[in-house]
């Protein structure tokens, strides 16, 4: 019983407990051929409880936390900037952080694409018999890739559009403008830098109460996508689903050995600590939604300086997707081998950009991957008739690419913090923080 109380004191294990009660909740109510017939005679519709009832819920919580990501974003990239007083050291770290994020980007895109190409998973796929399960209402237009209309598109026309529309990218390009702009001026704004740190720990604490709410959250979408998705779409496309999730655990596993190889520590206290994150990431499929909880997580856990977790990890939110990256390219391979539509190796060097950048621009929110992913089968001259016909996996899959994307931020952000000398190794290996 003292066990039990101790834990539920701690914020992962309230997480965890709301997803396994919202799974159980979901399919109960949701699938459960028994309760969902007794709830009909007695005139209740179990799916439309929950869609009604309880997902919302889960919108408010995300809601909160959509309220606070641009300020979060913009506040702590500033704030993290501003903390580096020495520019050198400022450009040195941003050159590492966006290294190491474009490195393995590309690298996550080749394993997706090694893995869909010796496994095959399009190879017997009936897309007539999926399209019985396709979502109504879905539209992806394909886009034409343009190196110079992502590099245009970074630069905001309007900032207060490009927050009002959460623009990311053009928030994160806005917030590096006037944080260097700050440390050029020094002392002549000292008041306005202080004002920007005071606005950041607003921020922060905003979001440590927000979070505080994370468990019910949890229990409803989970209660909402067990309950109204179900397991038929899953297992027609359970090919893809397992390859998927082949090339993501193994990307899961390299994360462990860039620890090793470059930090020269075990990876154990790293996948302990981050288990918080990961559940939340699951749970919501938006890695902007989990920054706040990675953020105090990675800072105060792990021993990552407050400078470095301001300025890389909001930065790894914005540009670096691994799990994304490894999804568009299984899946370019995918619809090839439904269709039966042959790639030559100048295709897998055009999947490999256009899938990394794709990345890049796929917004952190449920199913951007999907927009995405109409440039990339574009890119290869893929028909794009099938995305809408894997919208309802897709869902599944989100959880579980956010979980990667954001594990795969948090261990670049440690890695530069280690290259920089200011990691607390101490509290890393302290298991009781």
């Amino acid at each position: 019983m003292a066990t039990f109380k101790s834990l539920m004191g701690k914020l992962w294990f309230r997480v965890l407990l709301g997803l396994v009660l919202g799974i159980l909740f979901g399919y109960t109510v949701g699938q459960n051929a028994a309760v969902v017939g007794w709830l009909t005679e007695n005139g209740i519709d179990g799916k439309a409880l929950i869609t009604e009832y309880v997902k919302p819920i889960g919108t408010v919580f995300i809601n909160l936390i959509k309220m606070v990501v641009v300020p979060l974003i913009f506040f702590s990239l500033v704030a993290g900037i501003t903390s580096m007083t020495n520019a050198e050291a400022f450009k040195r770290i941003g050159l590492k952080a966006v290294g190491a994020y474009l490195m393995t980007g590309a690298f996550a895109v080749c394993i997706g694409l090694a893995f869909g190409t010796i496994f095959h998973p399009g190879l017997g796929a009936d897309l007539s018999v999926l399209k019985a399960h396709a979502e109504t209402g879905i539209s992806v237009k394909g886009q034409e890739f343009s190196m110079i209309k992502l590099f245009v598109d970074m630069v905001p026309v309007n900032v207060v559009k490009a927050m009002a529309e959460d623009n990311i990218l053009q928030v994160v390009v806005f917030a590096l403008f006037v944080g260097v702009t700050l440390v050029k001026l020094g002392k002549k704004t000292q008041g306005i830098t202080d004002l920007f740190q005071q606005a950041a720990e607003l921020v922060f604490k905003l979001i440590e109460t927000i979070v505080r709410f994370s468990p019910y959250g949890v229990f409803a979408l989970m209660s909402w996508a067990v309950g109204t998705q179900g397991m038929d779409i899953l297992l027609a496309l359970l090919r893809l689903v397992g390859v998927v999730l082949g090339a993501l655990f193994t990307q899961y596993l390299l994360f462990g050995l860039m620890i090793v190889v470059f930090a020269r520590m075990s990876p154990m206290p790293f996948y302990r600590k981050i288990l918080e994150v990961q559940l939340l990431a699951f749970s919501t499929s938006s890695s902007k939604a989990t920054l706040s909880t990675a953020m105090r997580v990675v800072n105060e856990s792990m021993g990552v300086s407050k400078s470095s977790t301001s300025f890389v990890l909001p930065l790894g939110t914005s540009i670096n997707m691994d799990g994304t990256a490894i999804y568009l390219g299984i899946c370019a391979l995918f619809f090839s081998q439904a269709y039966g539509i042959t790639i030559d190796a100048h295709h897998y060097f055009v999947l490999i950009l256009t899938a990394t950048l794709g990345s890049i621009g796929a917004a952190g929110i449920p199913g951007g991957s999907l927009i995405m992913m109409g440039m990339v089968l574009t890119s290869v001259g893929l028909p794009l008739d099938g995305i809408a016909l894997i919208a309802g996996v897709d869902r599944i899959l989100d959880m579980l690419r956010t979980t990667v994307n954001i594990t795969g931020d948090s261990v670049i952000t440690l890695l530069v913090d280690k290259s920089e000398a200011t990691f607390d190794q101490r509290a890393y290996h302290d298991m009781d923080l």
